[in-house]
Order: structure tokens, then C-alpha cells, then sequence
């Protein structure tokens, strides 16, 4: 008899990078295309704050102060490769952002022109960060 190997959604992160004039979005090099926060998979052994900082740090070369811890999401179709999980933070950080590792392009756009088509289910999570700095609001747990 064989042992059922558990099938269990990847851990992800996202971040959510405040510079001047707006937020920072990378242009994916792989599939599936798009804008996108910077963001990745969590390494084993990696804490989540840690992973979002070194895949802020590789997508766009900048190092992230993280400030806030947005919401979680997990929606089953939220990536189309796989079931994934991703911790949304917020964070601040200085310089020029600078497209590396799996982004083809990282630049800083307002939140009033943001570039189409956005990746995943990143334009939602815009929207929450919006509504989370206009008033301190957050998604509530099963959103």
C-alpha cells in the first residue's frame, strides 16, 4: 500500500513597496504575464516577514522596511499554477527600483495609473491597500 503524500497549497508572499509617487510593481518575466507586487515563494525554514524582504530585495534591488502586515489570502484560483497562499505586507524603502531575478522590470507607478493587465489577484489587494491607508481598514478574515 502506498502513503497518500499531502497535497497542500504553497506558501507565498507579496509586498506591497511605498516609495515617492507611488507603489512599486515588477513586470514578470515568466508566466502568467502581467504587472505584479514583488513577490515569491517561502523557502523552507524561512519566516514569512523574512521571505517577503528577500524577494522584495531580489525583484527590485531594494532593501524593505516592513510596516504592516496587509491581509492573507488564499482564494483557491488566485494563481493559476497553483494553489497558493500569499501574507501581503506593506513596506517602505529609498532608491531606484531595478528589475532582477524572475522580474523583467521593476518601476514606480501612482495608485491613479496603474499599469494593465495586473497579475493574480493583485488588482484586489491593491484595492484593499487603498482602503487600508484612507481609513485603517483591513479585508475582513473570509474575504
Amino acid at each position: 500500500m502506498r502513503e497518500s503524500v499531502p497535497r497542500n497549497p504553497a506558501p507565498t508572499v507579496d509586498v506591497i513597496i511605498e516609495l515617492a509617487g507611488g507603489i512599486v510593481l515588477v513586470r514578470r518575466k515568466n508566466p502568467p504575464p502581467g504587472w505584479a507586487l514583488p513577490g515569491g515563494f517561502v523557502d523552507y525554514g524561512e519566516p514569512l516577514w523574512a521571505a517577503a524582504r528577500r524577494e522584495a530585495k531580489e525583484e527590485t534591488g531594494l532593501d524593505v522596511e516592513l510596516t504592516a502586515l496587509l491581509h492573507v489570502y488564499s482564494r483557491p484560483d488566485r494563481d493559476p499554477r497553483l494553489h497558493t497562499v500569499s501574507t501581503v505586507y506593506v513596506g517602505r524603502a529609498s532608491g531606484i527600483p531595478v528589475g532582477a531575478d524572475d522580474a523583467a522590470e521593476a518601476r514606480v507607478f501612482p495608485l491613479d495609473a496603474l499599469p494593465a493587465p495586473l497579475a493574480f489577484d493583485h488588482a484586489e489587494i491593491i484595492a484593499d491597500y487603498v482602503r487600508f491607508r484612507r481609513d485603517g481598514t483591513r479585508p475582513p478574515p473570509g474575504s
